[in-house]
């Protein structure tokens, strides 16, 4: 029976997980074991729909606190400046999974040539704006929307809401740990004291102190299909610059570069390949890109994979701690917020006294997440043909798709259609099949199904991205936008747990 829970690590995957324990689970004692010497990790952050879900009507902390402390700005998508097309729009609202009722396939069989203007979310990402005007002047905010946050105020507004909730917090540092038949027993700090509990989560970063080294889980590396293991990481105040409403990847001589927009900095990051570039190389060649930022960048080391299982005997990882692959497309926290909810679902439905075949489901649903991501971000790279450098060669000739095989195939021979769906293995993450048509359409992958339109179906395609169009250009602006929610007479409405 799980009766005292202890969570390692006090960064965004640790308070969410305490949190996340002690709203949902309030007869659990929940500790977080914070260590004063590392700081927060002062980077923007992206992230995908399930975020703000997981806030707002998970954990029901209410809009209000979360906007006026985190002061977050919005995020419909990711603009690809990469491959053949030049640009394409990747949005949390379905594109290409879709079909126009007057129409009789799928969207991605008319979009071959232009691929602009799909959906209302990528028309605004094009015209700069962020939400639709709603009759009043008001924007009307949509749930397909996401955030960027700074991690810095993010971790503070958790932090914040873990005390109100009776979350405790021990700040110390991880000297060693103790075992039993059960697994681990307690934790050691350099001072002496042993933090016991019956139950343990690992929210300590790369280290992963519990999973990792204390009880030694084999790591499973994805360098067969990620060749990226480093970034460089600098920004600046932002000054004239509008604050756009997508985060921007664009391609780089060795990898690529991020864009995510705060209200008043300008992140920026290049993600490259250590044994095809010096970090010396990677700095100048990213300073080049953003002369605005410092002339000391930061390089930050990783490795793309995951441990084998994240949940061994009483101990689970979460975040950083169980894996980690390069941040393409924002699943670092998707990641925390989906294995967090699995896991208290999990044990809800154990009566709070887990088996060993539900920890076995969990391992299984938690490897596949992290399976499927690495097979949708090396889709990013293989298909490309436009940069002509050994490091997009290497890509081309390299990357190891195999686990997405049987989907390329059924592509390859069917083209963009909905059945495409039946071929993917397992879902279990946010992208979905959506994912998989944007990026193959996006490269220009060819299918042996090109289709003609009448002329009757081109002008019903035409008028539905002309009233995309024509709907964004009257939106507003992430300014605008921001400026009537910190109104005085806004009023958000809240889940009733909120």
């Amino acid at each position: 029976m799980i009766k005292n829970l202890v969570v390692l690590g006090s960064g965004s995957a640790g308070l969410i997980a305490a949190l996340s324990f002690r709203r949902k689970l309030p007869q659990i004692q929940v500790s977080v074991v914070r260590d004063p010497s590392i700081g927060v990790i002062g980077v923007g952050e992206g992230t995908t729909p399930n975020f703000p879900r997981h806030l707002f009507d998970y954990l029901g902390i209410p809009r209000k606190t979360f906007y006026e402390l985190a002061e977050p700005t919005w995020k419909l998508g990711i603009r690809f400046n990469w491959g053949a097309r030049e640009h394409f729009n990747y949005t949390f609202a379905p594109q290409l999974d879709a079909r126009l009722a007057q129409l009789p396939l799928p969207n991605g069989f008319y979009c071959d040539e232009v691929f602009d203007n799909l959906d209302l979310s990528s028309a605004l990402m094009n015209q700069g704006k962020v939400f639709p005007a709603q009759a009043n002047g008001c924007p009307d905010i949509q749930p397909w929307h996401a955030f960027h946050i700074e991690n810095e105020k993010f971790v503070a507004v958790l932090e914040k809401i873990a005390v109100a909730s009776g979350v405790e917090f021990i700040d110390g540092r991880v000297d060693d740990c103790r075992r039993n038949d059960n697994g681990l027993k307690a934790i050691l700090l350099e001072d002496g004291r042993l933090i016991e509990g019956d139950y343990f989560i690992d929210c300590s970063g790369f280290r992963s102190e519990l999973l990792g080294k204390a009880l030694q889980e084999p790591f499973l590396d994805f360098k067969k299909t990620l060749f990226c293991d480093r970034a460089v990481v600098g920004g600046w105040e932002r000054t004239e610059e509008p604050i756009l409403p997508y985060t921007t990847s664009e391609q780089m001589s060795t990898g690529w570069c991020w864009q995510i927009e705060h209200e008043r900095l300008i992140n920026r990051g290049y993600v490259y390949c250590s044994d095809m570039i010096s970090d010396e190389e990677a700095a100048n060649e990213f300073r080049a890109k953003n002369p605005k930022v410092p002339d000391d960048p930061r390089i930050v080391k990783f490795r793309s994979g995951c441990y084998q299982r994240m949940w061994v005997d009483n101990v689970v990882a979460i975040g950083n701690a169980g894996g980690f692959v390069e941040p393409l497309e924002a699943t670092a926290l998707m990641i925390v917020c989906s294995h967090v909810q699995t896991l208290i679902n999990f044990i809800q439905h154990s009566q709070l006294a887990p088996s060993p075949s539900m920890r076995d489901l969990y391992n299984r649903v938690t490897h596949e997440t992290w399976l499927d991501i690495r097979d949708f971000l090396g889709l990013h790279y293989k298909p490309d043909t436009a940069m002509k450098t050994p490091f997009w060669d290497r890509c081309r000739e390299e990357t190891d798709l195999s686990g997405i095989e049987e989907l390329l195939e059924f592509y390859r021979e069917n083209g963009p259609t909905g059945f495409c769906r039946y071929s993917l293995q397992s879902t279990q993450n946010d992208f979905g099949l959506e994912g998989y048509l944007v990026m193959l359409l996006g490269h220009r992958v060819p299918h042996q199904k090109p289709y003609q339109p009448t002329d009757e179906e081109c002008k019903i395609w035409r008028a539905h991205l002309e009233a995309n169009k024509r709907k964004a250009q009257g939106g507003l602006t992430v300014e605008e936008a921001l400026a009537y929610v910190r109104d005085p007479r806004w009023q958000w409405h809240d889940n009733p747990q909120g």
